[in-house]
C-alpha cells in the first residue's frame, strides 16, 4: 500500500474546475505531485502532458475540493460492530469525503489526549480518508468538569462538544465558552433543551395520531437562544449543529446579523425529509433532532441557499439491526450518510435553489473555514479531491454501501449525482471505474 508521501506527479486533465474559495468555475487541468497541487487552470497542458507524468482522464467530470464533513459518528472504540474507522473511512471516500471529523461520544470518551491520539493513530493506518476527533466539553459527557481543552486542541482536537447531547447546564456552558476564546477553538452544541426534548419525534398533529411523545422546535429555540446570549457575554465562538427548523434559522440570522461569532449546520435529512418520512412507524427516520414539519424543511432549506447556514454534515450514525428494529420509542436515532451526502445535497442545485459552487462552499470550504482548516485548490496545499458527475442518475442502495451499518431512510431514492473519483494527499483511495477503494 502507498504511503501518502509516495503519491507521484498526476495530471487531471478534460476536468471541470470547481473551487468555492476562489469562484473558479471553469475547464482546465491540475497537476499534483508528491501529494500536493502544484498548478492548475484552463492553459495547463494544452500542449499535452510531459512524458512520466501520470494522466487522469476526468471525461469532463467536475473536480472539486474533497469534501469535510464535520459531523461524523464512529464506532471505534467500542462499538466496532456498528462501524470501524476502516469501515467508515471507506464510506467516506466512496462519498467524496477526504476529511471527516468525529464525534466524541465513544467508549471510552473521546476527553483526554489518549483517545484523540488514538483517532489520529487509527487514520494513519488505514492510510484512507483523513480522520480528526472532537473532545468532549465535559468528561465523560456528563455535562459537569471541563476537559482540559488547550492540552486537547494541542494534540489535535478541531473543536469541543458533548455529541449527542447539549451541555445544559448554563454555568458549565459560560465557562466553557470562555475558556475556548482563550484557546482559540469552537463549542459545538447539540441544540436541544433536555428537559423539553423529551419525544421520540416532532411535537405535533402526526405525533398525536401515531400515538408518539413529540418534541417541540422550541426545544431547539431555547437551548440557541440561551446559549447566544452567553456568546454575547464571553466572545467565545459557537456552533449549532443539525438546525432543523424555521424559528432556529431566525433566532441564528439576527445573532449573526449582529455580528456575534456564531456559526451553524445541518444534514441532508433535514432538507430533504419531512416528518411524514416517520409514517407508519419507519424507525429509520427517527434521528435527533427529529425531523420537522414541511414549513420547517422549506425553511431550512432556504437558509443553506442563503448562507444563514454555514455548512452540511452528514451527521453519519451507524446503528446496527438490533438497535434500528425496536418499537418506534426504543429504537435509537441516526442515520447513515457518508456516501449519500453529496448526492442528496446536489438536489438543491437540481432544483434550482442554489449554484453548485454555492453548494459545495457548504460541502468543504465552509466546514473547512468553522474548524480554521483549508479545503480549496491553491497550490501549495494537499491534493485532496472529488471528481464527480453531478447530472448521472442514480439510486440510494443502503445495500450497497461501504459502511457496516445500513441504516437509511432513503433506500430506492432517486437522485443525480455520483462520486467517480476521491483522492487524497494525492492518492487515489476510490475510484468508481475500479470497483470501489483503489488504497
Amino acid at each position: 500500500m502507498a504511503t501518502r508521501s509516495e503519491a507521484g506527479p498526476t495530471a487531471y486533465v478534460n476536468a471541470r474546475l470547481l473551487d468555492p474559495k476562489s469562484g473558479l468555475d471553469a475547464p482546465g487541468a491540475l497537476y499534483a505531485d508528491r501529494g500536493v497541487i502544484v498548478d492548475l487552470g484552463r492553459r495547463l497542458f494544452t500542449e499535452g502532458v510531459p512524458e512520466g507524468v501520470a494522466i487522469v482522464d476526468c471525461g469532463g467530470a467536475c473536480l472539486a475540493p474533497g469534501l469535510v464533513d464535520m459531523r461524523v459518528q464512529l464506532g471505534e472504540p467500542g462499538n466496532e460492530h456498528k462501524e470501524t474507522i476502516e469501515t467508515a473511512s471507506r464510506a467516506a471516500a466512496a462519498g467524496g469525503v477526504t476529511s471527516m471529523v468525529a464525534l466524541p461520544n465513544t467508549d471510552p470518551v473521546v476527553d483526554d489526549v489518549a483517545g484523540i491520539e488514538f483517532i489520529a493513530r487509527r487514520a494513519r493506518e488505514e492510510k484512507l480518508v483523513k480522520v480528526y476527533g472532537y473532545g468532549a466539553v465535559t468528561r465523560g459527557l456528563e455535562g459537569r468538569e471541563l476537559v482540559e481543552m488547550g492540552l486537547l486542541s494541542e494534540y489535535g482536537a478541531l473543536g469541543f462538544t458533548d455529541g449527542l447531547q447539549a451541555v445544559a447546564n448554563a454555568q458549565v456552558m459560560r465557562r466553557a465558552l470562555s475558556y475556548s476564546r482563550s484557546v482559540g477553538t469552537v463549542i459545538l452544541q447539540h441544540p436541544e433543551e433536555p428537559a423539553l426534548a423529551t419525544g421520540v419525534m416532532n411535537a405535533g398533529e402526526l405525533a398525536t395520531r401515531l400515538g408518539l411523545a413529540g418534541s417541540h422546535t422550541l426545544s431547539e429555540v431555547m437551548m440557541i437562544e440561551r446559549d447566544l446570549r452567553l456568546v454575547e457575554m464571553t466572545g467565545g465562538r459557537y456552533h449549532v449543529a443539525n438546525v432543523t427548523c424555521a424559528e432556529a434559522v431566525e433566532v441564528i440570522r439576527r445573532a449573526k446579523a449582529r455580528g456575534l461569532p456564531v456559526t451553524c449546520s445541518t444534514a441532508p435529512h433535514y432538507f430533504t425529509l419531512n416528518e411524514t418520512a416517520v409514517g407508519d412507524y419507519r424507525t429509520f427516520a427517527k434521528v435527533a433532532p427529529p425531523l420537522r414539519g414541511e414549513a420547517d424543511r422549506a425553511a431550512v432549506t432556504a437558509a443553506v441557499a442563503d448562507g444563514t447556514i454555514d455548512a452540511i454534515a452528514s451527521d453519519h450514525a451507524p446503528h446496527d439491526q438490533d438497535t434500528k428494529r425496536q418499537p418506534f420509542a426504543m429504537a435509537s436515532p441516526g442515520i447513515v450518510g457518508l456516501e449519500s451526502l453529496l448526492p442528496l445535497s446536489l438536489a438543491l442545485v437540481h432544483a434550482g435553489r442554489m449554484t453548485l459552487l454555492e453548494l459545495l462552499r457548504r460541502l468543504t470550504d465552509g466546514p473547512a473555514g468553522i474548524l480554521r482548516g483549508r479545503a480549496d485548490l491553491e497550490p501549495g496545499l494537499p491534493c485532496d479531491l472529488v471528481v464527480f458527475d453531478p447530472d448521472r442518475p442514480a439510486t440510494v442502495d443502503p445495500d450497497r454501501f461501504r459502511s457496516k451499518s445500513k441504516n437509511s431512510p432513503f433506500e430506492n431514492h432517486m437522485v443525480q449525482g455520483v462520486v467517480l473519483r476521491t483522492v487524497v494527499d494525492g492518492r487515489t483511495i476510490y475510484s468508481e471505474a475500479g470497483g470501489g477503494s483503489a488504497a
